[in-house]
């Protein structure tokens, strides 16, 4: 809380000399720092720090675990893992939590959607095609994979913050926030910050956690795929190899598995450690120091098992850190269970 506090600190210091908005100075600052939690970070300076990264993180859900395995015809299998909270919408759930007043604007086309941006006078969230950015890689799988970044300025160019700030020309923003599908031209305008009761806040957050961990989540068949019983789905398909659905005879010695394995614990959807470690501070913030060390354990297991990916295929190895894994999350999340 004193490093949160004192990075306000020496961003205000620096608007007061430069005249530059909240947003600009923090990133003079903190540049050439590396977020924990990209979109966590995004939320915070929107946020002018009112909230640390860790807290952010903790009152968007936390941690979550969601595995499956997509097949689409005349591509390889696409195994993904979302160790953060999910499917919550990150940035609504932590406004909604902390009172602050947003509005969600859709436009048919991009034109449009341009004007709304000129327009609004707050903090606006986009979602835009990773592999569109020009500072990212091309992707097979463009026009489905969501990314959020924060817009800070509409004028000849598109000024935004993704981990480092850049200005895109109109016509390169438009075709990123097009690309995406689901979410085109999508945006979350941040309004007035109202009263919050945080430590309600916290706690409604932790019981999100709880409940997910735990499920059901989305009352279908597709729940099997989430939380503890994702986890683990996770460690049975590593250990099978007999079946088509087992690492073995899915992935066999090819890259696809064990890169998207690393990618999904350290770097996609999630802060390094499958996000517990990031969590785990967001714990002790909040006086819960017992779960919050399990919780590192459980990332240390995470990154062990994400570097294991980077130079093996023991499939079976890997299942057992999985199973580690799951032990300890079930002690911690008893723990949760506990009141304060």
């Amino acid at each position: 809380m004193t490093d949160h506090k004192k990075l306000k600190r020496l961003v205000r210091d620096r608007m007061a000399v430069t005249g530059e908005s909240y947003t600009t100075a923090r990133w003079h600052i903190t540049g050439k720092t590396k977020p924990r939690h990209r979109v966590s970070r995004l939320i915070a300076t929107a946020l002018q720090d009112e909230y640390s990264e860790a807290m952010i993180t903790g009152l968007a859900g936390g941690i979550g675990f969601m595995y499956a395995v997509f097949e689409y015809k005349g591509l390889h299998p696409l195994m993904t893992i979302v160790a953060q909270h999910h499917p919550d919408p990150w940035v609504p759930a932590v406004l909604n939590r902390l009172n602050v007043s947003f509005v969600e604007q859709h436009s048919g086309k991009v034109e449009a959607g341009i004007t709304k941006l000129r327009k609004a006078t707050g903090p606006v969230f986009t979602e835009v095609d990773r592999s569109a950015l020009p500072w990212h890689e091309t992707s097979p799988w463009a026009g489905y994979d969501p990314y959020t970044v924060l817009v800070t300025d509409v004028s000849e160019t598109v000024s935004l913050i993704d981990v480092d700030k850049h200005d895109l020309s109109i016509e390169d923003f438009s075709t990123a926030w097009s690309t995406y599908r689901k979410g085109k031209h999508h945006a979350i305008v941040m309004g007035e910050i109202g009263e919050t009761d945080l430590g309600k806040a916290v706690d409604d957050a932790i019981k999100t956690t709880v409940d997910h961990m735990t499920g059901p989540v989305l009352g279908n068949n597709f729940d099997v795929n989430f939380g503890f019983s994702g986890m683990a789905k996770l460690a049975d398909q590593l250990r099978d190899t007999k079946t088509k659905t087992g690492w073995t005879k899915r992935f066999g010695d090819t890259e696809h598995g064990t890169k998207r394995l690393y990618e999904c614990l350290e770097e996609q959807y999630t802060a390094p450690g499958a996000t517990r470690p990031l969590y785990a501070d967001f714990l002790d913030e909040v006086g819960r120091p017992q779960p919050a060390k399990i919780f590192r354990q459980s990332g240390a297991a995470w990154s062990r098992l994400a570097q294991k990916a980077k130079t093996s295929k023991d499939y079976p190895a890997m299942a057992e850190i999985v199973d580690e894994c799951l032990n300890l999350e079930r002690r911690a999340v008893e723990l949760l269970r506990q009141p304060r």
